[in-house]
């Protein structure tokens, strides 16, 4: 059986285990207070361009919006989401578990337009009965996208200017940041997601690592008592060394994006091959997911040898499915994929 399931199949790349097993045994600070935490912090601040940028690791990706979201939202506040955000379909209402709203706008191919909030803004306050409803506090976002597509630099310098005119925290989910930044069709670089976006998140699960993610504040906006806010959602590992060490060696000599530029390598490969087989794109991307409807007999038949996502229904006869590569996909997973094919 082929997995093309998801990025985060595998374990994590050797050199991650390496330098697990490698400082093992020695005796460290807990709760991330120790060398490698604080050494794999200041790599990721060099990379970002920015000195005076805070960095708190937690484990996972939808711990890491809720406790980020609700440390930023007043009690009575919602956060902005596309209808297809990952914090409207996919992390069982873990936002709304905290007391916080999600406000669902329509999207374009998965992404938050800068119009469209500043419109709910505008026809939010223009509503008489306001004072009765839930206001927005933050725009929440991710790059890539639920179905892949990436903010162009325009794009989101016009939502970090309608965040800043309105003052709402403006957030970016980076589960997969890496295979968004490595796309042939990014224009953003990591220093452009530190200047626009208030609080972001650099994801190590999908992206070579076991477990863990890299919670970026970038304008001495970490929330007071953040480490308070952490452990009462339960979030808090004593270990914290344990995803310290994973982002110090994935941050050393460029690996993150190496490995990321892998993943995005081998889709661009399987995305031809769809392409020249003449199989129907759900939508078009260039990043490490690939949307492709197929009918369902088809799909059926497919399963049987390769294992992959489904991802809504497109009619009574066909079905949306997604195809993912990784970090560790290598280039006989794929050629075996295409034989298939």
């Amino acid at each position: 059986m082929l997995y093309f399931v998801n990025d985060y199949s595998e374990g994590a790349h050797p050199k991650v285990l390496e330098h697990i097993f490698e400082t093992n045994m020695e005796s460290l600070g807990a709760y991330g207070d120790d060398k490698y935490s604080k050494s794999a912090k200041e790599k990721i601040k060099a990379v970002c361009g920015r000195d005076d940028a805070e960095v708190v690791f937690l484990t996972g990706g939808t711990q890491s919006n809720q406790v980020v979201i609700d440390s930023f939202l007043k009690p009575y506040e919602g956060v902005i989401a596309a209808k297809t955000g990952h914090i409207s379909l996919h992390e069982a209402g873990a936002i709304e578990y905290t007391g916080h709203k999600v406000i669902e706008l329509d999207g374009d191919n998965g992404k938050l337009k800068a119009c469209a909030v500043e419109k709910w803004l505008s026809d939010f306050y223009l509503d008489e009965n306001h004072e009765h409803m839930t206001p927005a506090g933050l725009v929440y976002i991710s790059h890539p996208t639920e179905y892949g597509t990436l903010y162009s630099k325009e794009e989101l310098t016009s939502l970090s200017k309608v965040c800043r005119e309105n003052g709402l925290v403006l957030y970016m989910d980076g589960a997969r940041l890496g295979y968004g930044l490595m796309s042939p069709d990014s224009d953003i670089t990591l220093t452009d997601v530190a200047d626009l976006c208030d609080v972001f998140y650099i994801g190590g699960t999908k992206v070579g690592a076991l477990c863990g993610e890299a919670i970026v504040f970038t304008h001495g906006n970490k929330p007071r008592h953040f480490l308070t806010i952490v452990k009462q959602h339960g979030a808090l590992v004593a270990k914290g060394r344990i995803i310290g060490v994973q982002f110090d060696a994935l941050f050393t000599d460029n690996l993150y994006f190496s490995i990321a530029k892998n993943a995005v390598e081998q889709a661009e490969k399987l995305r031809n091959v769809f392409k020249e087989k003449g199989y129907t794109f759900f939508i078009q991307n260039r990043t490490n997911q690939i949307f492709i409807v197929l009918e369902n007999n088809k799909m059926e038949e497919l399963k049987k040898l390769v294992a992959f996502s489904f991802w809504e229904k497109y009619d009574e006869t066909h079905t949306v499915v997604r195809f993912a590569t990784s970090w560790a996909t290598t280039d006989e997973k794929v050629n075996e994929l295409i034989e298939i094919l």
